[in-house]
């Protein structure tokens, strides 16, 4: 099973940055954190967590290659917020095999090269066979 997002995002980076920007009372991030700590030791975690590591610029520029009127809105600061916040975060993160795409060099969308070596790349981590 591949899944786009971990429910750790939300509570390290997406609920943490609206409580840091002010949109999130402390007392609802209090709560949520702890109802997240609560049950996170239920959820086993993915056998390989893969993160599409982006500056702003690519961030951007994949925003507006998506057309999607509600992003045409996000602020470039919240973006530079969210990528602090996810490298904080995947540096710590100890649960399982971590893999770290650099998106700013990778177009597997449109490179068929690109794609095959991640496969490849997934497959080692997977799987133990060479990269």
């Amino acid at each position: 099973m591949i899944q786009d997002r971990t429910i750790y995002e939300d509570a390290y980076i997406f609920a943490e940055n609206l409580y840091d920007m002010g949109l999130m009372s402390a007392r609802d991030f209090e709560n949520y954190s702890n109802i997240f700590q609560s049950i996170i030791h239920y959820i086993k975690p993915p056998d390989l967590l893969i993160y599409l590591k982006a500056s702003v610029p690519t961030l951007v520029n994949n925003i507006q290659k998506r057309g999607r009127d509600y992003e045409s809105a996000i602020r470039l600061d919240y973006l530079s917020k969210l990528n602090d916040k996810y490298d904080k975060w995947i540096n710590n993160y100890k649960l399982g095999k971590v893999m770290i795409l650099d998106k700013d060099n990778l177009d597997f969308t449109n490179n068929p090269e690109d794609l095959g070596g991640i496969i490849q790349k997934i497959e080692a981590q997977l799987f133990g066979l060479f990269e």
